[in-house]
């Protein structure tokens, strides 16, 4: 407990809370952290549950190093609040305490919402739907829920059992599920329409973007995402993997090969560590696991006759381009070389599966993303989304957000509806 509390004795309460500012949850960070230095721990939950329902999960993977603890005042002279550590120590009592997440129990209303998918975006936006009267119900392919929680992060970042615990409070709301259910396979998107008043679209983005390279349909190239989701991976041991990506994913990945035996992993990234968007400590746990990461290095092509043989690569220089603020890598020429190894893993993105996509009659914008207005309005009124599905970033937190500003969009749609 002490230390927590000298975790939270960092915060100086900043007037103008920049932490809340840099956190897409929009968290009330200083107030919680108040009430946890003056030993509140329950009220300081309820202040966090005003605004997310993920604390045990985004305390421990979102990148707060580039978000709320990124923004905070302490970080330019000392060390930054650790924010993400306090987050996750409170969602953690709440679930040994059993401390509800709260709804309104005097809110009844009689519509009918649908929510596609089961991560984050859905999971959120169904627990502020319930939490204002709404009974949704959850439409999940797997037979699970959590999405990328569960299939794209590592145990070893994100228990499965917090993650249960997590979504067990989510579905007490009063949430209910339809596990192995396929959007487009086993229910369309019109038998919906007839069957709800409004509609969510959380559908996870796990189809892995490719670096269009000579060589990526040799034997030994997969992608990074679906080896997360299945779980099933070749024999690593003694061989050597070269991860292409700078996220978070390409971290999981790299761990998760070496871990499972991989005699050397390389995590190949264009630009420098300071440009790269895995988190600070993800990149220093990675180093830590016996990754080596090769900053500004582009991969060429991969090599091989019918299996991967190595990979070819060059070094980057980065350079400011006119009318862009992030620095561009540049190859240099003839700093070419060959590094030997046995798989190949693309972790540079992912998308959602355009043959879904493409089936919704949602208008799309030019990334083939589904447009969504600021509250997750699509170009049908009574059809919301968020997630990897839209423009959202890219992040749990982000995705979260979404969901749950949807949530709120739905019930000012349902509440005009029933009037006019």
């Amino acid at each position: 407990m002490s230390s927590v509390l000298d975790k939270a004795s960092v915060c100086v309460s900043c007037v103008t809370k920049p932490c809340q500012m840099g956190c897409p949850f929009r968290n009330d960070i200083t107030s919680f952290i108040r009430d946890v230095k003056s030993k509140n721990y329950k009220h300081a939950y309820e202040i966090l549950c005003q605004t997310t329902v993920l604390p045990s999960v985004c305390g421990r993977v979102c990148p707060y190093d580039k978000q709320c603890q990124g923004a905070c005042v302490k970080g330019v002279s000392y060390d930054a609040v650790r924010i993400g550590e306090i987050e996750a120590f409170l969602g953690d009592m709440a679930i040994d305490e059993g401390w509800p997440i709260g709804r309104r129990e005097d809110l009844k209303r009689d519509k009918r919402v649908a929510i596609v998918g089961g991560g984050p975006a859905g999971l959120v936006c169904a627990a502020f739907l319930a939490r204002n009267g709404i009974r949704p119900v959850i439409y999940e392919k797997h037979d699970y829920l959590g999405g990328i929680l569960y299939h794209g992060i590592p145990e070893f970042r994100l228990p499965k059992d917090i993650l249960k615990k997590t979504i067990d409070k989510i579905l007490e709301l009063g949430v209910d599920v339809e596990l192995g259910m396929s959007l487009g396979r086993d229910i369309s998107l019109e038998e919906l329409e007839k069957r709800y008043d409004a509609i969510f679209l959380g559908i996870g983005g796990n189809v892995s973007s490719m670096m269009h390279i000579p060589g990526e349909d040799l034997v030994g190239v997969y992608g990074g995402n679906e080896l997360l989701e299945s779980g099933v991976h070749p024999d690593y041991t003694g061989k050597s993997v070269v991860v292409s990506g700078g996220g978070n994913v390409a971290m999981d990945v790299s761990r998760t090969v070496k871990r499972l035996g991989a005699s050397h992993v390389y995590v190949i990234y264009r630009r420098g560590e300071k440009e790269m968007p895995a988190t600070q400590s993800e990149i220093a746990d990675a180093k830590s696991d016996g990754v080596e990461i090769l900053f500004q290095h582009n991969i060429l092509k991969i090599d091989g006759i019918r299996n991967v043989r190595g990979v070819e690569v060059i070094k980057t220089e980065l350079v400011k381009k006119e009318g862009e603020a992030r620095l561009s890598p540049v190859n240099i020429e003839g700093s070419n070389y060959h590094i030997p190894c046995d798989y190949v893993m693309m972790a540079i993105g992912s998308q959602v599966d355009d043959e879904v996509v493409s089936q919704l009659g949602l208008e799309r914008n030019s990334r083939g993303k589904i447009k969504i207005d600021p509250d997750g309005r699509t170009s049908k009124e009574n059809i919301f989304a968020g997630g990897d599905l839209t423009p959202t970033p890219g992040t749990v937190a982000f995705a979260g957000r979404s969901g749950r500003d949807a949530a709120f969009s739905i019930l000012e749609y349902l509440d005009k509806k029933k009037t006019s």
